[in-house]
């Protein structure tokens, strides 16, 4: 038949030919089948990059993880109200679609190291996710299916952009020796997949179901914060950035340094909020969307403190001291709602007039257009998680009365050791701002301030303060 439409005007919306959109394509069930599956590796994806963050110390590892738990958690959600509108209530989606595929994602989530971690995830899994999803889109009609094709679609742009990061991270960080040590297991993986009909359940299946290896013991989240070599002095606590701050007479030309050590002190908040999510049971899925929402904003902080040193002209491995002593503290000595309790009390903190709007204004009045930017965004990303404190916190202890004070109060139960860290030989507490505005003076050519040169930073001199001001958020 030949059937043109009005005028040559793209048929169908543009979204498909008549030809295409008249092949059968799958059927509803198959589209559930395949979707439940595709969502329950995402799920689980989410819960390694949660769960093995924290213990992670590749800096740059503990930022991509974090932004891909915010991707598997974003991508989940959608197909999870997918399947709900297929006449299939989301019945199922919190268990597991297939046992050797459950065994294939355990065995990935107990690697013993960051290699066999990142040959998990990025060498099997991702790539076998994005697979998935493309074969999802070339088999399903194009018309009838037009809303899961959208969601495909859209979820492959992003598990591409995972792929391509892990990629990179195995050609640096996973030697040819770690893969002729890993080559057995990958062997086993890829029967788990063989076995489970690959990853969506589309292709044949092979029989019996192959042992566990690393999963044969039962795996520990380890809530412990770990940091690479160029995190030297973690438990420092030298410098007190606040101080600095709110100090009216220190020049605010020499203030977005603090800003941005602030900043990059944030690399410890992702590692509290994700040992809430992974120790907290029984919370919906839109609970973690929005707690790795927040977990994704702080590690960008963290980030844009890096950037900022990069912008200034300061390696800042060479002087400044991230400690990881709030992350350590709550962590090792709070339960879950404890912590959240802690976080939501402190972001309370960060809202009136002298907390990011004081932030804001002082990357204003510096004249430096990136600290500017960055307290700009910090400060709307900071009303956001005071609203994710309030729909999940907040309503599980009933009111904001009570939940600040329950805060207050676990916050004044953590105990950070200043005096035992330089007792124990951990650290001297070493000032190490003057350098550093020294540095910055010689890389812009300018004058050091004899005032800033002068300031004591040193925790020792302000303890009354060291509860208050020694939170990242």
């Amino acid at each position: 038949m030949d059937y043109k439409p009005y005028r040559d005007l793209p048929p169908l919306a543009g979204i498909a030919s008549f030809d295409s959109a008249a092949r059968p394509g799958l059927s509803v069930e198959q589209c559930v089948n395949r979707l439940k599956r595709i969502h329950w590796a995402l799920r689980r994806l989410h819960e390694i990059f949660i769960h093995r963050l924290v213990s992670e110390p590749v800096y740059e590892l503990k930022m991509g993880f974090s932004l891909h738990s915010h991707y598997c958690a974003e991508h989940a959600a959608v197909l999870r109200a997918r399947v709900a509108e297929m006449r299939e209530p989301p019945l199922g989606l919190d268990h597991a679609p297939d046992a050797a595929l459950e065994v294939f994602f355990d065995e990935i989530l107990a690697a013993p190291d960051t290699a066999a971690l990142l040959t998990g995830i990025y060498a099997h899994a991702v790539p076998r996710l994005l697979a998935a999803l493309k074969k999802y889109v070339a088999d399903t009609n194009p018309l009838v299916d037009h809303p899961s094709l959208r969601v495909c679609r859209f979820a492959a742009i992003e598990v591409q952009e995972m792929a391509d990061y892990g990629a990179r991270c195995i050609a640096q960080l996973v030697s040819a020796e770690d893969q002729t040590r890993l080559a057995a297991w990958s062997g086993l993986l890829q029967k788990l997949l063989a076995h489970s009909g690959s990853l969506d359940g589309s292709a044949e299946r092979t029989e019996g179901l192959p042992g566990r290896n690393f999963s044969a013991s039962s795996y520990q989240f380890d809530p412990v914060p770990k940091r690479d070599e160029r995190f030297q002095d973690p438990y420092n606590m030298g410098v007190h950035a606040e101080v600095f701050l709110y100090d009216p007479a220190q020049p605010v030309a020499a203030k977005p340094l603090m800003l941005f050590y602030k900043r990059l002190r944030e690399i410890d908040v992702p590692e509290v909020i994700a040992s809430i999510i992974a120790e907290t049971k029984g919370k919906s899925w839109a609970y973690k969307v929005d707690l790795t929402r927040q977990l994704w904003d702080e590690a960008r902080h963290a980030m844009i403190g890096e950037v900022g040193f990069v912008q200034a002209g300061i390696d800042w491995r060479d002087f400044v001291r991230i400690n990881f002593t709030w992350s350590l503290a709550l962590n090792s000595q709070l339960q879950p709602l404890e912590r959240h309790a802690v976080l939501f009390f402190i972001e309370q903190g960060l809202m009136p007039k002298t907390g990011k709007r004081f932030e804001w204004e002082v990357g204003l009045a510096s004249g430096d257009a990136f600290a500017a930017l960055a307290q700009d965004f910090d400060w709307a990303d900071e009303v956001l998680h005071a609203r994710i404190g309030r729909d999940w916190y907040v309503k599980e202890m009933g009111d904001a009365k009570k939940a600040t004070a329950y805060g207050d109060e676990c916050w004044s139960r953590v105990l950070i050791d200043w005096d035992k860290y330089r007792l124990d030989g951990l650290t001297a507490h070493t000032n190490w701002w003057q350098p550093l505005y020294s540095e910055w003076c010689r890389v812009h050519g300018k004058t050091p301030d004899a005032k800033v040169l002068a300031y004591e930073t040193n925790y020792s001199a302000k303890r009354a303060d060291l509860r208050e001001l020694s939170g990242s958020a």
